[in-house]
């Protein structure tokens, strides 16, 4: 279902939930578990060794380093055989007070992992579980190829939290890198409604479809749709003659790449400055951006062109209006602005909305 990908991908655990971790490897933990057991166990000889003459050997010539071993080893993993034996009050309050909790936390070293093995599976059963009971309003990736990564780029680059973002994908691949951006994933066919219930698409508000296949994107809207009459879906269409088919299915946007990468690849031909404004207006973070924003009650009654921000279309009643359209020749309460402004706020274009403003909603 990825871009790389297609249909016969490799299929991972079909419909299952996969949280990402945020712990260090396996082996990273269980050489620190090993390191510490012999730390205890070191520890231990060596204050048997130093000591030797407090303890009392049945054999009766002395407590020696490989009796220290010995004793060591016996005691921290048994209560000990009893040949070798504390003798003085030193040794002994030593063993009390030292070796005693030694030995417990050594029995914990090895029984924990062990214990930590076995419980891993209930504790992800327990995390996911979490995970459906609080994942409310959330987005939905179909596809975690080029597109995918990308859309989520730009949503969290905006401000959307990445445990409000859930990938569906198939493939292996995907839920690595997915795990890797750490992002929650339903690994399964999107076009299956099991496995989009999983994702909890009938909660979602919006769902972004970004699979390889223009059939599969078609199916997983319509699947969507029922799942969801409300939510917002946006497909990735590969040839143009498809994106009628997938408005009819139930998408609120149909975006199609290969039109866009043709015609931003003719604009880039006939006119490379033109081009790389394009390419300026597609990457956030820098140079230009095309936002969405509330008009401001300082605004209401004013022409589109008034505007600090460059206004290039008003969206009023849920229409969208170019800027010169006579409809919206003065601003109303409770529009919306599409413009094209600094990515960055700046001392002679501040960002409208940050500095206290009142919004102009209808409600006022």
């Amino acid at each position: 279902m990825t871009e790389e990908g297609g249909p016969d991908a490799e299929v991972f655990r079909p419909g299952e939930v996969s949280l990402p971790e945020h712990v260090r490897s396996p082996w990273w933990r269980l050489g620190r578990r090993l390191l510490a057991a012999f730390a205890i166990l070191a520890g231990t000889v060596a204050l048997v060794y130093f000591d030797g003459d407090g303890y009392h050997d049945n054999n009766g010539d002395g407590v020696s380093l490989i009796d220290a071993i010995y004793y060591t080893t016996v005691t921290l993993s048994t209560t000990g055989y009893g040949d070798i034996t504390p003798a003085s009050e030193r040794a002994r309050l030593i063993n009390a007070l030292v070796i005693t909790p030694a030995r417990i936390g050594f029995l914990v070293l090895l029984i924990g992992t062990t214990i930590e093995v076995l419980t891993t599976q209930g504790r992800e059963l327990i995390r996911v579980s979490r995970w459906r009971k609080h994942m409310d309003h959330h987005v939905v990736i179909v596809g975690y190829g080029t597109k995918g990564r990308s859309a989520v780029d730009t949503l969290v680059s905006n401000g959307l939290d990445r445990e409000a973002i859930v990938v569906v994908d198939p493939g292996p691949a995907a839920l690595e890198d997915a795990h890797a951006d750490g992002l929650a994933v339903v690994t399964g066919d999107a076009t299956r409604r099991e496995v989009l219930k999983r994702a909890g698409v009938d909660r979602a508000d919006q769902v972004i479809i970004t699979t390889d296949r223009d059939d599969t994107n078609v199916l997983t809207t319509l699947t969507v749709r029922q799942l969801n009459p409300d939510a917002w879906i946006v497909a990735s269409a590969r040839e143009q003659e498809n994106a009628p088919l997938m408005k009819q299915s139930g998408a609120s946007s149909v975006i199609t790449s290969s039109d866009a990468v043709g015609r931003l690849l003719g604009l880039s031909s006939l006119s490379p400055t033109l081009g790389s404004v394009m390419e300026d207006l597609l990457t956030y973070g820098e140079g230009l951006e095309v936002a969405e924003r509330d008009l401001l009650v300082t605004e209401v009654g004013k022409q589109p062109q008034q505007l600090p921000d460059q206004v290039i279309a008003v969206v009023r009643d849920e229409k969208v209006f170019r800027y010169f359209d006579p409809v919206v020749t003065q601003l109303a309460r409770g529009d919306r602005l599409i413009v094209v402004r600094p990515a960055k706020e700046l001392p002679w274009a501040p960002r409208p909305g940050t500095h206290d403003e009142d919004f102009a909603v209808e409600s006022d």
